[in-house]
């Protein structure tokens, strides 16, 4: 990866988890960075240990069974992004997802982007909306016909953890879903 800026072109950027949304992110923190004053052999090197930014694919588990992934994604660009992403880092293995959809406004207003979003995947595990009073049926009645959806309480995730028919599961959602990742992450390990 080159950076290419007003201040300074840095030839040779390597990231330390080289995903798309990781380039996105890495691409305004270099842009920072140089206008903090830093170097471009700091910021190569900075970039070299680069993992993401906290809450955006981030990894919780990643072995050679099972990748447990959590991302603060909560609009459908973002579901959309992360995503793209996960099909990009693990082509040809089963995906799944938990989307916690996030405020009733949002998903009224979004619900069939939110579905198309979600539709890239194999599997969908849709919990209620996060401290809403709309339906999320409305996303679920718009997901891909023949992917494999499922509707689910919060307090069922370590169902999703146990029933492990997948390869990756990515946890989105802005919500309480997250605190769910430890004991998803313990369950992943054990089987």
């Amino acid at each position: 990866l080159d950076f290419v800026s007003p201040i300074e072109c840095i030839d040779y950027v390597e990231l330390g988890e080289p995903v798309s949304i990781n380039i996105d992110n890495g691409i305004a923190a270099m842009a920072l960075a140089q206008i903090a004053g830093a170097t471009a052999d700091e910021i190569r090197r900075a970039m070299l240990s680069f993992a993401g930014v906290d809450r955006r694919f981030d990894f919780a588990l990643k072995t050679d069974r099972h990748v447990l992934l959590s991302d603060y994604a909560r609009h459908p660009e973002e579901v959309r992004q992360s995503n793209h992403s996960v099909r990009e880092v693990f082509n040809g293995r089963k995906v799944a997802a938990v989307f916690q959809p996030h405020l009733y406004t949002r998903t009224r207003d979004f619900y069939k982007e939110f579905a198309e979003s979600l539709s890239l995947l194999d599997e969908e595990n849709l919990t209620e909306i996060y401290q809403a009073r709309v339906s999320r049926q409305l996303i679920y009645d718009n997901l891909r016909p023949d992917m494999q959806k499922i509707l689910i309480s919060i307090d069922e995730l370590p169902v999703v953890g146990r029933k492990g028919n997948y390869d990756v599961l990515i946890v989105l959602g802005a919500g309480d879903v997250v605190n769910y990742i430890p004991q998803l992450k313990q369950i992943m390990e054990q089987s």
